[in-house]
């Protein structure tokens, strides 16, 4: 048992570190349909939301605004926030803890074909595909919480407006 002990006390050892990441769902309306951009490591997934790390003094808002202008090559504006999604992994001997703030964002500008390296592909799915192919189900459930609220915004006839302006 001298082995299984040793690596009890392995693991113990192992320290857990806290991660924060932002990002967004964002969205446009195309004829009377919404789509939603995924990214994707490689043409067939896994599919993603575009999310990253702050730079130091920046807020979650910038940080997700940037990291989603960088990842997809559109440009947007930030609505709303959606909340928070929790995993934990492993990477480089420790465990990490990560929170992902995610907000709801119009795409405005830019073409996916604009997006940076870290992502195979970038492409826009019509919304309930986008659920689907979500390669994550706490993304999934953000997707779907993001369509509810695309929709009412829609209802109420602001999709353009953001709460700042509202």
């Amino acid at each position: 048992m001298p082995q299984a002990k040793g690596k009890a006390e392995s693991l113990k050892r192992r320290r857990v570190a806290e991660a924060v990441s932002a990002g967004g769902v964002v969205f446009r309306r195309q004829d009377d349909q919404i789509a939603i951009v995924l990214c994707g490591r490689t043409p067939d997934g896994p599919w993603g939301l575009p999310k990253g790390t702050p730079q130091p003094g920046e807020s979650l808002e910038q940080t997700a605004v940037r990291e989603t202008e960088e990842e997809t090559g559109l440009r947007v504006r930030l609505l709303e926030p959606l909340g928070t999604i929790e995993y934990w992994f492993s990477a480089e001997g420790r465990r990490f803890h990560k929170t992902v703030h995610f907000y709801l964002m119009e795409a405005v500008g830019g073409d996916v074909s604009q997006h940076d390296w870290e992502y195979a592909t970038v492409q826009w799915f019509p919304a309930d595909e986008a659920v689907r192919r979500a390669s994550y189900p706490n993304e999934a459930e953000i997707i779907r919480r993001a369509l509810e609220r695309i929709r009412t915004r829609l209802t109420a006839g602001d999709a353009l407006e953001s709460k700042e302006r509202a």
